[in-house]
Order: C-alpha cells, then structure tokens, then sequence
C-alpha cells in the first residue's frame, strides 16, 4: 500500500466514524457538532493567546483570587453576556448569524440562529448567556492580570450597570403592583 493510498484511506475511515457518532449521538436531530468542535478549536486558541499574554507581562499569578474581584467579575461577567447575548443595541453583531423573532423583555430581544454547521453553532453562541459568559469570564480574568486597574473600572462599571438593571426592574415592578391595587 503507497502512502497516498493510506492516507486517502485513513481520512475516509475517520469521515465514516466521524459520520457514524453523529447520527448515533444526534437521536434524528440536526446537531451543528462540526460548529461545536469548532467553537471548542476556537476557544481553546482564544484562551491559549490570554494564557500567553499573561505569561509574557511577567506578572505572578495570585494564591486565590481577592473576593471583591469575583464578585466583580461575577456580576460583570453576568451583565456583559447578556449585553452580548440578548441586548437590543448589539443586535448588529449577531444579526449574521440569527434571525430576530421577537422582543424578550426590557432591551432585550429573542432571536434564533440561523444557517448551518459553524455558522449555526456561532448563532447559538451569541444567542446564550451561559454559553457567551465562559467567553466573557476568560477574557475579564485574564486581562485582570495583565491589566488589574484598568479590568478593575471595567468590572466596576459593569457590576453598576447591573445593580442599576436590578433597581429599574425592581421599580417596574413595584409601580406595577401599585397601579393594579
């Protein structure tokens, strides 16, 4: 067997194994699997580029991290994925990848994603809170460690913005209940 021939034939069986877990793990449905190893691809090149530049500036990692800073980046984290996510402003961003279908409470937006394979795997990405803040709480801890002051007035402006949210829908709220009395 010539080595062309192998490698055709070594690429085609892991096309049919590939293939085969699909349709096994898929139940029927369409999954964008492809998209998701993808985004797996991505992120993990994403998150290897911060582990480089925290390398780089020198800086030494701390024992355990200060609890005002989770609790920052926590809140922070929170409301820049659904910024993200589901804002109404940053619908320009996800807007190639979803389709809009409706609002989904104050300034937010339902939307779907749309297309197949990466695409459709993108679409959801931007789509998900959950799925966004993993992307959001790597880039915030890191660039707390490269940059702490500057990360710092971000995360504190973010946890306000998300303070400020809680109140205003806390004050809907309560002058709903109060015009129905």
């Amino acid at each position: 067997m010539d080595r062309e021939t192998g490698l055709g034939g070594g690429v085609r069986l892991l096309k049919n194994v590939l293939r085969r877990e699909h349709h096994n793990y898929s139940a029927g449905e369409e999954r964008p699997l492809v998209g998701y190893a993808a985004s797996l691809t991505a992120f993990g090149a994403y998150t290897a580029g911060w582990a480089a530049l925290v390398r780089r500036s020198g800086r030494p990692l701390p024992s355990r991290p200060d609890p005002r800073d989770l609790v920052m980046i926590s809140a922070a984290t929170f409301r820049l994925s659904r910024l993200l996510s589901k804002g109404s402003v940053t619908s320009p961003l996800r807007a190639p990848f979803t389709e809009f279908e409706g609002p989904a409470g104050p300034a937010e937006l339902s939307e779907k994603s749309r297309g197949e394979g990466p695409k459709e795997a993108v679409g959801e990405l931007l789509t998900c809170p959950f799925c966004l803040s993993v992307w959001v709480v790597t880039t915030l801890t890191a660039a707390q460690l490269i940059w702490p002051r500057a990360t710092r007035t971000a995360t504190g402006a973010l946890t306000a913005l998300a303070a400020a949210d809680t109140m205003q829908l806390a004050y809907s709220t309560l002058v709903g209940k109060a015009t129905k009395a």
